[in-house]
């Protein structure tokens, strides 16, 4: 090759670009998928699916969610950067929108019927939401890392026994938005229960107890398991390239299973 052909080569390659990535699914096994009806939208419909050689298979019924206050905003996950939507922040009351992986899970009791990864929360556990906190974005316990480094939390992690019994985080999960707890990007993201049927969160994603169990017995953290939430448009657009099941149906909301449904679920990986 000539000089000039490989300096032509070289500034073909620059020009070109990155290669494109894989899609953020490539290695997802398992899948639980919300879906809202806008950015604005304080519910949505959850369904859980497994994937096999043949593809994405749903698993048990869709039921509804509670979200956050204000809706959803585009998070920071496993996705590629979007600006189609409004973008999370801190105390915004969005849930996070994307694709993103799964954290620990972890409750009031020792131990849960999980295979995922259990965490139980102490009195003097708390997830940091402070800004410019070195613990940003992660659980941490005041015994460990000092009192002092967990002013001004709102996140204890023991509410019931913080806040008059409260039940939401008795049993959930960790969505891992922001995962390198850039601050004011958003923070303390879990699936949990609920207080009170349909009660919108603070950007969290909550549901019955009976659910919760449900996910958590069938979750299985060598599937790779995935949390997908995102404004029914945004789905549709992205379905081909990011490799989503296809909805089975788009019916509104409120034709959805009852929020206090039992679920259906498999035990164990649902492969």
């Amino acid at each position: 090759m000539t000089s000039l052909s490989r300096c032509f080569a070289t500034a073909m390659l620059l020009f070109a670009g990155p290669l494109s990535a894989a899609p953020p699914l490539q290695d997802a096994g398992q899948l639980v998928v919300v879906t809202t009806e806008s950015w604005d939208s304080t519910e949505g419909r959850l369904q859980a699916w497994s994937r096999s050689g043949e593809g994405w298979r749903a698993e048990g019924e869709a039921f509804v969610v509670a979200l956050g206050r204000s809706g959803s905003a585009w998070g920071t996950g496993l996705h590629p950067d979007q600006e189609d939507g409004p973008l999370k922040q801190e105390g915004d009351g969005r849930s996070p929108a994307g694709i993103f992986a799964l954290g620990t899970a972890f409750g009031y009791a020792e131990r849960a019927a999980t295979a995922l990864h259990w965490q139980p929360m102490q009195e003097t556990s708390y997830c940091m939401d402070v800004a410019d906190s070195p613990y940003y974005n992660r659980i941490v316990d005041a015994d460990t890392v000092g009192s002092e480094a967990v002013a001004g939390s709102t996140e204890p992690m023991r509410l019931d026994l913080h806040n008059d019994g409260d039940v939401r985080y008795q049993q959930g999960f960790v969505i891992a938005h922001n995962p390198r707890n850039v601050p004011g990007k958003g923070s303390c993201i879990f699936a949990h229960l609920w207080r009170r049927a349909g009660e919108a969160t603070a950007g969290c994603t909550a549901m019955t107890a009976a659910h919760m169990q449900a996910l958590l017995q069938w979750l299985n953290p060598d599937r790779q398991p995935r949390f997908v939430l995102l404004p029914i448009a945004q789905y549709e657009r992205l379905q081909a390239p990011w490799q989503l099941p296809v909805l089975r149906s788009s019916a509104p909301l409120r034709d959805t299973p009852s929020a206090g449904q039992s679920p259906a679920l498999p035990a164990g990986d649902g492969a």
